[in-house]
């Protein structure tokens, strides 16, 4: 069986020009990146803004088990599939991170004959952008630092620097520092932190971001340190915000890419779902619904954490207004929440898997709650049994949600025209009535409380005291009001990764809390989930490699 580079590195691309022109995008605004990657010119965001919205379906999934579950591949394979339906569709997905690339997870273009490509390009350096996250990143950390050097004129308290350092990267080892070693002229020494680049708020601020303007003004507003009597310090007051926009005026263009049956793909953006919001960049979102009748996007890991993020951040933000929900899942992901174990999927069992469809159940009521029609579809696998299927297609239909098969990983488009022509029947037959789960005039507290009880199924919330103080602080400095992004383990609804299924009878606890200001909204640390990955004890960059004539092996 060919991998999923082989399969992405047989692939015969065509110029970008060409995908481009599937959505009536003339050449000359697209800023080209080579042949087969370009971004999309403000001018060209500019002059599409008058066209009317496409319809926005959001794909998203259960909770993630190493049975795999295939939602970015879902996602790929359902856009190629409206293509082949004659549809005028795109994909807006998000950008991969290194860090998982040379982790555990590997890459995040797909897989199977629903792919993105280049995948090698998409998956490592691709256009830039991350690198122009990070560097802004830092810019703002080393204008930081030096202010503190040069007299600290704005009296910070070296004890209440706020703002992290980051890097792509899963390096335990950065997570907390000591920074300043050697001469009084290399620094106050000081404790310092990294955290991975997709989790800064430069990442979260570059995909909220209307335009230049917006982003300067969210540059500006970010939180980095605290005087010695209590007050904010923002970059704005490090005379910072001019500077940073300018190492992201590229980064903040959408990139545009094709599939491997050339369907166009606006990738851009892309924080993590279970540190941060986990969305593709709103002007991708945008751009795509303006250009296109169908736009397929996704939210990153369960429903739970990207899904509740996509509603209750970026839509709040953005007002959008979802049209449809795609909820993927496999039979063997069900059966692993069933309890069995993962080297024992393979075999028929309808009482794990009735027992494991508990966690399917929780997805579909959390959705529902939004007002969303949600078509369910399973992500097909050789070793399901016909009567596996037909319970769960029962199952989701006594819950009022439409169903299908999904095919798409072993036929591409082919394998997804059932559930495109579910997706389609759903948009003509029933109209989305989205609404948020909470009201921004809703107390931070009594917004976590929303969420912990009505998404996760926790019977309360605990804090820190120092998440209390802070909830209370960021209360304090009028930002009361902005929306919750609770960053918590993807593997379970509850807050321990060892708790799959759908948990009974627990709390979650909130161990920290501070505000991105310039994203304009609150995040929460549920348990022990960390900021900074670390690598596996065998990571997959032990397997990656190039050969002489520049092909790269051991992707994915």
């Amino acid at each position: 069986m060919k991998t999923d580079i082989e399969i992405a590195q047989e692939a015969t691309l065509i110029p970008i020009q060409k995908v481009a022109e599937k959505l009536d995008i003339p050449a000359e605004d697209l800023e080209l990146y080579g042949k087969y990657k370009a971004k999309l010119s403000d001018e060209l965001l500019e002059k599409t803004a008058v066209n009317p919205d496409g319809k926005l379906v959001l794909v998203t999934a259960i909770n993630p088990t190493p049975a795999g579950e295939g939602k970015t591949t879902t996602s790929i394979g359902l856009g190629e599939a409206f293509g082949l339906l004659n549809k005028k569709a795109v994909l807006a997905l998000r950008e991969p991170s290194l860090g998982p690339c040379f982790g555990i997870k590997g890459g995040a273009a797909g897989g199977g004959y629903a792919q993105v490509v280049p995948m090698e390009d998409l998956n490592l350096h691709f256009t830039g952008d991350f690198h122009a996250i990070t560097s802004a990143n830092n810019l703002l950390a080393a204008l930081l630092d030096n202010h503190i050097q040069q007299g600290n004129a704005l009296q910070i308290d070296p004890r209440q620097v706020v703002w992290k350092r980051c890097l792509d990267m899963n390096d335990r080892a950065l997570r907390n520092i000591v920074i300043g070693l050697g001469n009084k002229t290399d620094g106050m020494v000081r404790e310092d932190h990294f955290i991975i680049t997709v989790a800064s708020e430069i990442m979260a601020i570059l995909c909220l971001s209307e335009n230049m303007q917006d982003l300067k003004k969210r540059l500006s507003k970010i939180i980095v340190a605290y005087t010695f009597d209590g007050k904010p310090v923002t970059a704005a007051d490090l005379e910072a915000a001019g500077a940073m926009a300018a190492l992201l005026k590229d980064a903040l263009k959408p990139n545009i890419i094709q599939t491997l049956e050339h369907t166009p793909a606006i990738v851009h953006g892309g924080p993590f779902a279970n540190i941060a919001h986990g969305c593709n960049s709103i002007r991708a979102t945008k751009a795509a619904l303006k250009l296109a009748d169908i736009v397929v996007t996704e939210a990153g890991f369960g429903a739970d954490l990207g899904a509740e993020k996509f509603f209750d951040i970026k839509c709040r933000k953005a007002g959008l207004h979802p049209d449809c929900v795609v909820l993927v899942a496999t039979v063997r992901a069900l059966k692993y929440n069933g309890g069995i174990a993962k080297n024992e999927l393979s075999a028929p069992n309808l009482e794990a898997l009735k027992k494991g469809i508990a966690n399917l159940e929780k997805h579909i009521e959390n959705l529902q709650k939004y007002h969303v029609p949600v078509v369910v579809t399973l992500n097909s696998f050789v070793t399901d049994t016909k009567e596996e299927t037909d319970y769960i297609a029962d199952f989701c239909r006594e819950r009022g949600c439409e169903f299908a098969l999904s095919k798409v990983w072993e036929s591409g488009g082919r394998g997804g025209i059932e559930l495109a022509n579910k997706v389609l029947e759903t948009l003509e037959q029933k109209k989305s009535e989205f609404t948020v789960l909470y009201p921004d005039e809703m107390e931070l507290e009594e917004k976590i409380e929303t969420v912990a009880k009505e998404i996760y199924g926790a019977d309360g919330v605990t804090y820190s005291p120092a998440a209390k103080k802070e909830l209370k602080r960021i209360a304090e400095l009028g930002m009361g009001k902005f929306p919750v992004c609770l960053a918590k383990t993807q593997y379970s609804l509850s807050d321990d990764p060892n708790k799959p299924g759908r948990p009974k009878n627990f709390t979650v606890n909130v161990r920290e809390v501070y505000v991105s200001a310039g994203a304009e909204f609150v995040v929460a640390i549920l348990g022990a989930i960390m900021t900074m990955p670390g690598l596996p004890k065998v990571p997959a960059a032990n397997h990656i490699d190039v050969n002489e004539d520049g092909c790269i092996t051991g992707l994915f």
